[in-house]
């Protein structure tokens, strides 16, 4: 069965881990979903988030394979019953005087915010899950999309569970 899976890799902050990591996963065929990268609460630590689609194996071999990299600390899967997932998007929206009313209702209804405001167009903030943002993209739509742009997703285990470098 094809699952999606999100990881938590803790990698060295140094040049080069990143390619390294998204390289692995080109040499075997496999495709990411999302990835996101930043530096951790420790210094000289970066987290990558990585979701992907495949069955036991392919997550199996994923994990296997981030493991025996140089510079990679820890992999785990992440549960999704135990962790925090998060997306964000920005997306700018045709803004008439016929549609204003009709975004706003969606922004309040989303939990979302304005972040700039123009005559022709209007930027959104929408942080949650991903399904949360696929929604609201699907609901304004028809009022016209100029441009977005999504982050990926991030994760954190709920509770004390975290990725720890030894």
């Amino acid at each position: 069965m094809d699952n999606q899976y999100v990881i938590g890799v803790l990698v060295s902050n140094i040049a080069g881990v990143l390619s390294r990591v998204s390289g692995m996963f080109t040499r075997r065929s496999f495709n990411i979903d999302s990835l996101t990268v930043g530096e951790t609460e420790s210094n000289g630590f970066s987290r990558i988030t990585i979701a992907f689609h495949g069955d036991e194996h392919v997550k199996s071999q994923i994990v296997k394979q981030l493991a025996k990299l140089h510079d990679v600390k820890e992999v785990e899967v992440l549960d999704k019953n135990v962790t925090v997932i998060r997306e964000l998007v920005l997306i700018k929206i045709r803004n008439t005087p016929e549609s204003r009313q009709d975004i706003m209702t969606a922004v309040e209804i989303f939990r979302s915010k304005i972040v700039d405001y123009s005559p022709k167009a209007l930027v959104c903030e929408l942080t949650g899950e991903s399904s949360k943002i696929n929604a609201f993209i699907e609901l304004v739509k028809p009022y016209g999309i100029i441009e977005m742009c999504r982050t990926g997703i991030v994760a954190l285990e709920r509770g004390e569970n975290c990725l720890k470098s030894e």
